[in-house]
């Protein structure tokens, strides 16, 4: 067996497997919330934006919009946003937060504590490491676009 495709070599398993372990740190804190962490990145970017339409947030999410359009209409049902065709151009749909979406917020405010407790890591070993994902993302993001 060659060594390059032996699993402990690999780059692509630890990724994913600490993906996996991190968003299992997430889960019991957005159940307290009654969020799933797709619904909880969505959320995350409507606190800072209050609007945006979808291609946005998937070009800043990284999904598609077949994975958004259920994921927001489940959002909507439960009255955490508000999906609205634009008035300029009925093709582009508009996400608006709302005020109960807005609320969460505040409940919201412990999870990025309770994550880096989680981790044992302090501030700056969790801005390195993620200055380092977003460097690596941007590379092969940008290889997408040549």
């Amino acid at each position: 067996m060659s060594d390059n495709l032996r699993l402990k070599n690999q780059l692509c398993f630890p990724l994913y497997a600490l993906s996996r372990q991190i968003t299992s740190l997430y889960r019991p804190l957005l159940d307290k919330l009654g969020l799933t962490y797709p619904q909880y990145l969505v959320l995350m970017v409507l606190w800072e934006f209050n609007q945006l339409n979808i291609k946005q947030l998937g070009e800043m999410l990284f999904l598609d919009t077949g994975t958004l359009t259920p994921l927001l209409k489940r959002m909507e049902i439960r009255g955490l946003l508000v999906r609205k065709r634009s008035a300029i151009d009925e093709r582009i749909v508009d996400i608006i937060i709302t005020q109960e979406g807005k609320d969460l917020e505040k409940e919201a405010e412990v999870i990025p504590f309770a994550i880096k407790e989680g981790l044992g890591m302090d501030d700056e070993e969790i801005k390195n490491f993620r200055d380092q994902l977003n460097s690596i993302l941007k590379v092969i993001t940008d290889k997408g676009t040549d």
